[in-house]
Parts: C-alpha cells; structure tokens; sequence
C-alpha cells in the first residue's frame, strides 16, 4: 500500500500514531502485551518513514527500546501531547466520581443488590453523587480526600 500524504498530514499521523502508542501502553491486562507491542511497532516504522520524509527534526531512535520516538522536546509542544495528558486527567477524574459513587450506592443498598444492577441503572442512581463529587473536585482538587484507615491498620 503506498499513501500520498502532504506534510501536514505526515505530521498528523505521526501524532495520531503515537498518541494511540501511549494510550495502549497504559493497558496492563493479562494478554494485552502482544497488541501494544504491535501498536509500538507500527509506531516506530511509521515514525523512522517520516524522518526520512521531512520529519527528521521531530524523529530519533532509542536505543534503549530499539525504537524510534518523537524527540521529546518536539513531543511537548505537539497537538497530542495535550489530548493526552488532557485525556489522562479527565479519566482520573471520571473514574474517581464514578468509582466513590459506585462504593457510596453499594454502601447504601448492598453489593449484592449493586451488583444486580445494570450499568445503565447505577448510572442512574449515582447521578447525583456523581456532581457532588465533580463539583468537589472541580473546587478543591484532591486537597479534602483522605484514606481513613481502622485503628487495627495503623
């Protein structure tokens, strides 16, 4: 397969291409290491073409991992750099609204009755809870979050 692109979208895929390698490398599943391996190694051919194809300003090898990487200097002022820490702070947050939610229903009517429930209907139930703690957070950050642990714990 052979692609006509323009510049700018050598520099788009580059991005597009290493964005969708860092957010795999998060998945830490049992069985996931082939596919991210896969991922980080579409990654590195794409970026070795395009340092040949003008973008080898952007574009180094890393001998430690035998790949090649968007020098990370270049990386911290591209597009998606922010979509990713944008999207790694929006995940922390989400998930904590709906993971205090979650504990606070299961808390309330049970886990085996939580655990009935569809994901559908949780959502429904911990609507509230869950812009409570978005308006927490929203104001105050983590700064009135605390781990209270039993006395027998220490």
């Amino acid at each position: 397969m052979h692609l006509r692109l323009s510049d700018h979208e050598l520099a788009t895929l580059v991005e597009m291409v290493s964005l969708a390698a860092n957010v795999a490398s998060w998945n830490q599943k049992e069985g996931a290491n082939d596919q991210v391996t896969a991922f980080e190694n579409l990654e590195s051919k794409i970026l070795e073409k395009a340092g040949h194809s003008g973008l080898g300003d952007w574009i180094e090898f890393d001998e430690e991992t035998q790949r090649f990487r968007v020098k990370q200097e270049r990386e911290e002022k591209l597009f998606y750099h922010e979509c990713y820490e944008e999207f790694r702070n929006e995940s922390f947050w989400d998930e904590l609204a709906v993971r205090l939610s979650d504990r606070d229903l299961a808390k309330a009517i049970g886990f085996k009755n939580w655990e009935a429930l569809t994901e559908e209907q949780r959502r429904a139930r911990t609507a509230d809870r869950e812009k409570r703690y978005w308006e927490e957070f929203s104001k105050r950050g983590v700064d009135r979050v605390f781990v209270i642990h039993p006395p027998q714990e220490g």
